[in-house]
């Protein structure tokens, strides 16, 4: 079949679904009974220092967007823990995946309550790498391992652009929580560093929320079991983006381009993914596409500045959450129970999973938006909000009107092909699942139909105080079944005629779709790899080039980058130099003949034929300076130097005397000429830095600090030693644990190099 079928047959479910899924359901509970106070313009925040030096606090913020988030996650969340209870079994690994979702979960509750942006990106960042080992649960499939490690990548590149983005903004306000932006829109919309910022948020909620060209990863990450992806892919982690977009639409929206670019993006996404959707045959693939589709129109409509618009955005997102939450648990219970989701292969077990049936229909009819359906309210909803763009309206209200046609399409496939018609089934004559994985997709579909019948109340206590939440120009909200003979009902019928004539003519569509997907000149997933590959094609150059076990190689990039990064600085700063030359004429007599009792040691140093005689030469110079030093009235720094250049005698002329004899090694003239070249470049810029430290201004602040409070804070009298040992006493250590390491590793390589050479 050329497609992964989920393993099935495991033991009968263990309790532990119905125990887990007490911690999401609480949480929801806790989040229903703060409805009425966000409903009646609430908000409750609370604040606790973190990281008080970068302005870096666990400030939480509740209002009607968080809340409704909060609920939608707890909600979807306890759902998949009873289904997972059973559609696992006795996994082996069934313990470890309530951790790692219970870890996603408080994750992405920790993302949508943080009001400051720095705290809330950590978790951004949790839910990526939780969703890494989500997506990658069944670590011993490769395909699980490549799409794991594919969105990880993607929404990682992103997440790091998203960081950048967030300090920009930082700097430009000075604060990192929206509270505190929100009132400096106006400045930071005219900061010349505006759009880099803007740039830099789309890039991470583009990446995580699957946007046109990122898209890709999503489809890809299918390679989850069901539960994960009825939590990450329908729920909880692809609307991260939509979030931080709503999110930051009061601080950076309502510009041209903020609505251009999102109205484009989030409609070319919505169009491509229900082109794709119709043509997969792989039942989780295609509610995977349709995903995409409904991101691109959240996406879309969070680019305009209307109520209508904004509106349409969470309403929407309400309405996905609850019907593909559902659909995606009902993929899996077919899966589970008929050993394939792919639709050739199954249909007419309305008779034998009556139950499943009607929790299909129930959410799928409202993916359709069929009256009735909270669907149907979303999509009236929609077609108000694309008329009344103030951005391409004509491009929006085509692109939903598409889309959502080929919903309907979509949902008439997906429905009446896998529960009409003959039974078709490869395990025979497939049961009911369990109620631990039914009672999910039918409470969560037949809240859609809730929803639907109640709209006002769900208008006045959930979807107002969201979007007032991030638009407080935004007015009253009041959701109708029925608004009146208007161009929005007109494009609804259309859309369900569309729809029905899509489902007729669906051989064609999917051939159509299928051509398209064959044609493109170049995809996502092909772009992905062929980064992929040049990134370790450059890494095998520069491995080769750089770490290719040379130590002069080593040696002279050291050299290289010391010479190219401080000259530059040096020449493009107009650093002033001056030669010392009261200094030189000023020397006594012992200290010209210690220079040139150093000269003399460089040059048996260059010349040395032995190492230990190279050492020597080495020490010669060390202690000449220690003796100028000791001259000019430093004795601390004569003694520190005469001490560690003792220490490293004893230790390099012991380390030498169990190593082989240097030998000698004739290099190409070219050679020695890069190698006298790189040395000189590299000692006349130490020297000319040297001059322009002394030609400079010193600053003396520093030394009145240290002299202030070495004896008040320290208790010690001898400057040098109580900046090692008190002000720098972790930097000392780790340069004590540096130098250690390198002993012992030094040790270990002697000992082998001794054990493989038997004629030492």
């Amino acid at each position: 079949m050329g497609i992964h079928t989920e393993t099935r047959g495991y033991a009968h479910p263990p309790a532990i679904g119905w125990w887990s899924a007490l911690l999401p359901f609480s949480i929801f509970l806790a989040a229903a009974s703060l409805v009425p106070t966000m409903a009646s313009g609430g908000r409750i925040d609370l604040a606790l220092d973190w990281i008080p030096s970068l302005g870096v606090s666990l400030s939480l913020a509740i209002d009607g967007l968080s809340l409704l988030f909060v609920m939608i996650i707890s909600l979807v969340g306890t759902a998949v823990y009873v289904f997972a209870g059973e559609y696992l079994g006795s996994h082996p690994k069934l313990k470890w995946f309530y951790v790692l979702i219970s870890i996603f979960m408080l994750a992405m509750l920790g993302l949508v309550l943080m009001d400051n942006l720095l705290a809330m990106f950590v978790f951004w960042e949790l839910t990526t790498l939780s969703s890494y080992l989500l997506i990658g649960f069944e670590n011993e499939r490769p395909e699980a391992r490549y799409n794991a490690r594919q969105a990880l990548l993607v929404t990682g590149a992103g997440g790091l652009a998203l960081l950048v983005g967030i300090l920009l903004l930082g700097h430009i306000a000075g604060s990192y929580s929206i509270a505190d932006l929100i009132p400096q829109a106006d400045v930071i919309r005219s900061h010349p560093l505006y759009l880099p910022v803007l740039v830099l948020i789309f890039a991470g909620a583009f990446t995580k929320s699957a946007q046109f060209p990122f898209h890709f990863w999503l489809p890809n990450a299918m390679a989850a079991p069901t539960p994960i992806s009825a939590f990450l892919h329908s729920a909880t982690m692809v609307k991260a983006g939509i979030y931080l977009l709503a999110r930051l639409h009061p601080v950076l929206g309502c510009t041209p381009v903020w609505m251009q670019t999102l109205v484009t993006i989030g409609g070319i996404t919505a169009l491509w993914g229900a082109i794709l959707a119709i043509g997969q045959e792989d039942l989780k693939r295609m509610l995977a596409y349709t995903t995409v589709m409904a991101l691109g129109i959240m996406t879309m409509f969070l680019g305009g500045r209307s109520t209508p618009t904004l509106t349409a955005a969470v309403t929407f997102l309400m309405v996905h959450a609850l019907y593909k939450s559902a659909l995606f648990m009902i993929v899996g219970t077919l899966d589970y129970q008929t050993g394939t989701r792919l639709l050739t292969q199954i249909g007419g077990l309305w008779r034998t999973m009556p139950i499943t049936a009607v929790a299909t229909a129930a959410a799928a009819l409202s993916m359709a938006g069929f009256p009735l359906f909270f669907g149907f309210i979303g999509k009236e909803i929609m077609y108000k909000g694309a008329l009344t763009e103030e951005m391409f309206p004509q491009f929006a209200t085509l692109a939903a009107l598409v889309s959502n046609a080929l919903m309907t399409s979509v949902t008439g496939i997906f429905f009446l092909q896998v529960f009409t018609g003959p039974l078709k089934a490869p395990s025979g004559r497939p049961a009911e699942a369990g109620v631990a994985m039914w009672i999910g997709p039918l409470v969560l579909g037949f809240l859609g139909v809730i929803f639907g019948l109640f709209p006002d109340w769900v208008g006045r206590h959930m979807v107002e105080p969201a979007v007032q939440a991030f638009y407080p120009k935004a007015e009253d909200i009041h959701l109708k079944i029925f608004y009146g003979f208007n161009d929005p009902l007109l494009l609804s019928a259309l859309t369900l005629a569309l729809g029905v004539i899509g489902y007729a003519g669906r051989q064609r569509l999917r051939k159509a779709s299928g051509l398209i997907k064959q044609n493109q000149p170049i995809t996502g997933s092909q772009i992905y790899d062929r980064m992929l590959y040049m990134t370790s094609a450059l890494a095998v150059v520069h491995t080769r080039l750089v770490q290719n076990g040379s130590l002069q190689r080593y040696l002279s990039v050291i050299l290289f980058s010391v010479v190219a990064g401080v000259g530059a600085t040096l020449l493009t700063n107009g650093v002033v130099v001056r030669l010392p030359l009261n200094v030189v004429l000023d020397a006594a007599v012992i200290e010209i003949l210690l220079c040139l009792l150093m000269f003399l040691a460089l040059m048996v140093l260059l010349l040395a034929g032995s190492s230990l005689l190279a050492l020597c030469a080495l020490g010669v110079i060390g202690a000449g300076c220690a003796m100028i030093f000791l001259w000019n009235g430093a004795p601390d720094a004569a003694l520190t130097q005469l001490l560690v250049e003792t220490l490293t005698m004893i230790i390099v002329a012991n380390v030498l005397l169990r190593l082989p004899a240097m030998t000698p090694h004739l290099s190409k003239p070219s050679r020695l000429l890069f190698n006298a070249g790189i040395a000189l470049a590299a000692g006349t810029v130490v020297t000319l830095l040297l001059l322009a430290s002394i030609a400079g201004h010193l600053d003396r602040s520093i030394t009145s600090y240290y002299e202030t409070l070495s004896v008040v804070k320290a208790n010690g009298r001898n400057i040098v030693n109580v900046i090692l040992v008190d002000f720098r006493s972790f930097d000392t250590m780790g340069e004590i644990i540096v130098v250690a390491v390198a002993g012992i590793a030094g040790v270990a390589l002697i000992r082998r190099r001794r054990s493989c050479d038997p004629s030492s």
